[in-house]
């Protein structure tokens, strides 16, 4: 039997190959400029087209040299058919050089703003309603998400950012899973669990695990139970497959990430609750929403980054990992939102979404 740690291993050993072939069909891209070509000395237009390369090299990690590069083999080959359309259009001769300066362009300017949307929180609001009795005629939850602590910011930006929310009058704060990650410090995770009491929400904090707060790999730089213990000091619910009755009105249900094997079922969780009341749902991955669906009245995810570099999100989609990749949406009478994310995971870009945290209104009867 094959096992994880195998398949990883052949997982980067495809990614080095793919990002070795990215390189080099870019180099060759680069090597074919006017100005380039003026040099005569073959190796010495190799050389300079990877210099490029080589500053990009020192100034990202693979994971985003590698979405450069494959944005960059896009726009080029768009600019290619474009090249080639034209031509045959004008019957007449176009140097090469233009199009593939347009593409860097292109390229960098495209990027750019998907590295603005990551690095910049923006907020979000929704509002929805419902017939049920919510004990006031506004409920409000703040949903923060997918902080991975340390990617875009480090204990003391999640602080800073903290600082904001909290001037905003709610009922809830939840956070709905990957709030720190493998690469978080345990610095940093002490400072972001301190920051979450600046939030005075008047039913409290609540929390969920996400598939990344337990650690993927065996460099964690610190317990689970350290991040357990910092939480609780700070007052914050951990739900852990449970129900919390908010008030006579309301329920609230931590369900565990998808990735644990014994998390329990939507139906298991529901089935003594009284249904006459409002029930909120908090499910890390957006991916069970036809058992939710009618379960319970709103459901608030993360996970998927709001699809993180475009077209991901709708990948997501057509292969069924996910229902939903971002936004409000509504199955029957129950109400969805997958949030983008306070931050990321390894990529340093967002195109086609944002980093946010996001407020919702509840207009009761």
């Amino acid at each position: 039997m094959i096992n994880g740690d195998f398949m990883f291993r052949v997982f980067i050993v495809l990614i080095i190959i793919f990002l070795v072939l990215m390189i080099l069909y870019n180099i060759n891209k680069i090597r074919k400029l006017s100005i380039i070509q003026k040099i005569n000395n073959r190796f010495a237009q190799i050389i300079v087209s990877m210099i490029p390369f080589a500053i990009l090299f020192i100034l990202f990690n693979y994971v985003n040299l590698l979405v450069i590069l494959i944005h960059l083999f896009i726009f080029f080959n768009i600019s290619n058919l474009i090249h080639f359309i034209i031509e045959k259009i004008t019957h007449k001769k176009i140097n090469t050089s233009y199009f593939t300066v347009i593409a860097i362009i292109i390229t960098s300017l495209y990027l750019g703003i998907g590295a603005y949307l990551d690095y910049h929180v923006f907020e979000t609001r929704y509002k929805i309603e419902t017939d049920k009795e919510l004990g006031t005629e506004n409920f409000r939850i703040i949903q923060i998400s997918d902080s991975h602590v340390g990617a875009t910011f480090d204990g003391n930006g999640f602080y800073e950012h903290m600082k904001k929310i909290s001037q905003i009058d709610s009922d809830l704060l939840v956070i709905t899973g990957d709030f720190v990650d493998d690469d978080t410090t345990r610095e940093d995770m002490i400072k972001s669990c301190e920051a979450l009491a600046l939030a005075k929400p008047k039913y409290g904090i609540y929390f969920i695990y996400g598939n990344h707060d337990k650690g993927y790999f065996n460099y964690r730089n610190f317990t689970d139970q350290e991040l357990r213990s910092e939480l609780r000091k700070y007052d914050v619910h951990i739900l852990n497959d449970e129900v919390y009755e908010i008030n006579e009105f309301i329920y609230l249900i931590g369900r565990n990430d998808k990735t644990d094997k014994n998390r329990k079922s939507i139906q298991e969780l529901t089935s003594n609750l009284n249904k006459e009341k409002y029930i909120i749902d908090l499910n890390h991955q957006p991916n069970d929403y036809q058992n939710e669906k009618g379960n319970v009245d709103l459901v608030l995810s993360g996970h998927t980054h709001g699809g993180q570099l475009f077209p991901l999100g709708y990948i997501g989609l057509l292969t069924g990992a996910n229902d939903e990749f971002y936004g409000l949406h509504k199955r029957d009478k129950t109400y969805f939102i997958v949030n983008s994310g306070i931050s990321d995971w390894a990529i340093d870009f967002k195109t086609g979404t944002k980093s946010e945290y996001v407020i919702i209104d509840i207009q009761g009867k």
